[in-house]
């Protein structure tokens, strides 16, 4: 097998192999020095214990604590946990490989993760607020009044949560390395340098969150996103004034070194075709929409006023590593280019070095090794961050939503509590013994999960929230039918086996863009559906109108507990 790892663009229409880092040392960034650093490895490992620290003064007592964090979060607090729940590997490290490796399809990354919390912020945060509840499963179970629905929402969150986090395993792995250098000696050689970093990062990370849970996490996110910010800023400055590229404001003077680089970085879709650009830019979008780790931000809040202001700050916090990346992308494009190899062709950077390219270039532009050493723990750190809400998103699906509100419905708090907890290690253990082979770049795996959630889950919370007559049957169908037709690029990219390698379907269903053909294809059999069969109680259709009401609500009240209250009963969803 070759050792250049193809275009991220490439992958997209099915060209992407597998990249062995367990068979194949070789294939281990190019140009990075790994090798145990003394100050660095202090960095990390003082903020891996801070992160354990704060998981231990803010544990979990409760279920309220271990979902939803109290619904105490304030709002720029918890626009700083947004922001570090959300700028995970694939923002902190993918982003700028992707734009360097891809150029301009690179910014469909860009486009579509910040637009997303646009439409989020515009249609779908206080809504989902006064919705009320835990998880977005529980949205989905109470406004369809289906188990059924709960359920297959749930399982869609636990394979969200299990494809996001393998990118961020594999930015643990791959940073890790810079700083604390091959440990395979540990595993007798069994795991390489990359599998045995990765495997200590995980559990690490596991150990604090089985502990913390959601008001623990949040309390970490915020140091988080303290960290990764500063690292990534700072680090872009320094860079650009070392290398001699920019002064003061990176993220506009890159633009003047455009013509000195290959025409692959600057010229409009040489490295992918205009329709992947949308179909990615699409799916990354709407996929923002429909993430359950991040739609459960807004049920940590008082009230819906304050999760439209944390939307507003998180988008700004995200917005700041954003407008930086592609200058990032820039400078370490330049300077692989001066001192590596040609970073286009064959041979050309391979995907693993793209994937800490962020890193690298700080190496490169010759800047203190304590120093490349914070920037690469905020990569880290960005890792921990998504990985947190990630695993918080996905245990609850399996704790709330499967075991105490389907198979035990008496539940204590404790019990639910002791299966959340083992719920993160599960997924943690899946999530290493997956990474330890991961088959695409960061973003291209983080991108996966975004279909996912646009084709499945969207389309069924903007339908929840907006259309009152969307009801079971249309929910139910909608939902199987976007699980089938996510799974079909997945199969035929050979992303779950041996690849179908179907030429329509790699061209025009990409796995990394499929919700362009996929969303709208749910939204039209989900209320065809609705339409052809019975509507929704009325309970049901006036806790819709309750999201969009002018009257403020209790913090502790749910649109469900109003309507009871009005209607003078207790109704409780229905069962199928």
């Amino acid at each position: 097998m070759s050792g250049n790892a193809p275009l991220l663009a490439d992958f997209a229409v099915g060209a992407l192999q597998t990249i062995p880092l367990q068979s194949d040392e070789a294939l281990l960034p190019e140009g990075l020095d790994i090798s145990f650093k003394l100050v660095p490895s202090i960095i990390v490992i003082g903020m891996m214990l801070l992160f354990i620290v704060a998981g231990f003064m803010f544990k979990a007592a409760n279920t309220d604590d271990m979902w939803v964090a109290g619904r105490s979060i304030g709002n720029i607090e918890n626009g700083m946990a947004i922001g570090a729940n959300w700028m995970s590997a694939a923002t902190y490290l993918g982003v700028a490989a992707t734009v360097a490796v891809s150029g301009v399809y690179g910014l469909a990354f860009v486009v579509g993760w910040t637009t997303g919390y646009f439409v989020l912020l515009i249609f779908m945060a206080a809504q989902m607020r006064r919705f009320g509840k835990y998880t977005a499963p529980d949205f989905v179970g109470d406004r369809f009044n289906s188990d059924t629905a709960r359920a297959l929402a749930a399982i869609t969150t636990f394979l969200i949560g299990f494809v996001y986090a393998l990118g961020q395993a594999r930015g643990m792995g791959l940073v890790g390395m810079y700083i604390l250098g091959d440990w395979s000696a540990i595993t007798g050689g069994v795991l390489t340098g990359y599998q045995t970093m990765m495997v200590i990062f995980m559990v690490i990370t596991v150990a604090y969150l089985s502990l913390s849970g959601m008001l623990g996490a949040t309390k970490n996110m915020v140091l988080q996103y303290v960290i990764l910010i500063s690292a990534f800023l700072l680090g872009l400055l320094v860079t650009g004034w070392t290398a001699g590229y920019s002064t003061l404001l990176p993220q506009l003077e890159y633009g003047m070194m455009i013509d000195s680089l290959a025409s692959e970085f600057s010229e409009p879709f040489s490295e992918g075709s205009y329709y992947l650009w949308i179909a990615t830019c699409f799916s990354l979008v709407f996929g923002t929409c429909g993430l359950p780790h991040v739609l459960v931000r807004f049920y940590t809040v008082e009230n819906e006023r304050v999760a439209r202001w944390s939307c507003t700050w998180g988008l700004f916090f995200i917005a700041l590593l954003y407008l930086s990346a592609p200058a990032f992308a820039a400078f370490g494009t330049a300077l692989y280019g001066d001192q590596i190899g040609a970073v286009y062709g064959d041979p050309g950077m391979t995907g693993a070095a793209g994937d800490v390219l962020v890193v690298l270039a700080t190496q490169l532009a010759g800047l203190p090794e304590w120093f490349v050493g914070f920037v690469a723990a905020g990569g880290i750190a960005a890792a921990v961050a998504t990985t947190a809400g990630l695993f918080i998103a996905a245990s609850s699906a399996i704790s709330h939503d499967i075991y105490a509100n389907i198979i035990n419905e008496d539940a204590t708090q404790r019990q639910q509590v002791l299966v959340g907890r083992l719920s993160i290690i599960l997924i943690g253990a899946l999530t290493i013994i997956f990474a330890l082979d991961p088959s695409a770049p960061i973003a291209a795996l983080v991108s996966f999960a975004f279909s996912l959630a646009a084709i499945v889950l969207f389309p069924m919370f903007f339908l929840g929230l907006w259309w009152e007559n969307t009801n079971r049957p249309g929910a139910l169908a909608g939902m199987i039918s976007g699980l089938i037709i996510w799974l079909i690029p997945m199969f035929n990219e050979g992303h779950f086996g041996p690849a179908w390698n179907i030429d329509v379907l790699t061209t025009w269903m990409p796995a990394i863009g499929s919700a362009l053909i996929g969303t709208p294809i749910v939204f039209a059999i989900t209320i065809v559906v609705s339409l052809v069969t019975t509507e929704p109680p009325l309970e049901t259709k006036q806790m819709v109108r309750q999201c969009h009401s002018p009257d403020p609500m209790p913090s502790d009240k749910t649109a469900a507990d109003i309507v009871a209250e009005k209607n003078g009963n207790a109704n409780a969803p229905a069962d199928d």
